[in-house]
């Protein structure tokens, strides 16, 4: 029975971050009708992954990874021989970043600027104290380097190597796994082998540490 006790804590602390969350947000892009799409899932799972920012579909459903991107999130669970709900997924930033095509007046989708990343960082850095995971696994250049604290970093260079971080004001101390973006895959196909070595060796290693 505690442990139900400490999933409701912390699904109640989620709560409040979430609706203070869209206070914030609410007051800094009044006029821009920004809609913050928060983390979802397993409050007290041991493993969380962190994409990059929400896209179209994320925002009409309000949730992280869903569409396309959902699917690629699938594959790469189903490789794992995890289900979404028993662990938690969210962004580094929880707003969709657009761009307007000038000519066609067609809004798509655009990376993440350094005043998006940083609005949007201590609130990542608060939901990940809230759940105190063992791993995190980063998913792309932009939540590499906002859980490393390193502007420098690139997914390159560290892909598949696990990196010890400390993350928010308290120095809380996990594991980041940085893998490349499953959608990175469509994009460049080249990756795709390397991509999937990767998460293998994330299986082999979420084995040997008894979180699968």
């Amino acid at each position: 029975m505690p442990v139900s006790r400490k999933i409701s804590q912390k699904a109640k602390q989620l709560q409040k971050l979430r609706q203070e969350s869209i206070s914030f947000f609410k007051e800094i892009y009044k006029d821009e009708g920004k809609v913050l799409v928060f983390g979802e899932g397993n409050p007290d799972t041991s493993l969380v992954l962190v994409g990059e920012a929400p896209g179209h579909q994320e925002v009409v459903q309000q949730r992280p990874f869903v569409g396309q991107a959902g699917q690629n999130l699938n594959e790469f669970l189903g490789i794992l021989g995890i289900k979404r709900e028993d662990i938690y997924i969210t962004n580094a930033v929880k707003f969709r970043p657009t761009k307007v095509d000038t000519t066609t007046g067609r809004v798509s989708n655009r990376p993440p600027n350094k005043e998006e990343i940083e609005l949007c960082r201590g609130l990542l850095y608060k939901e990940l104290s809230i759940i105190r995971p063992v791993l995190v696994v980063s998913l792309g250049n932009i939540p590499l380097k906002v859980l490393a604290d390193d502007n420098k970093i690139a997914i390159g260079q560290v892909h598949g190597t696990p990196i010890e971080i400390a993350v928010g004001e308290e120095g809380l101390k996990m594991t980041l796994f940085p893998l490349y973006h499953p959608a990175s895959v469509i994009y460049r196909p080249q990756l795709k082998e390397v991509y999937l070595e990767d998460v293998e060796r994330l299986k082999r290693y979420l084995q040997d540490r008894g979180v699968l």
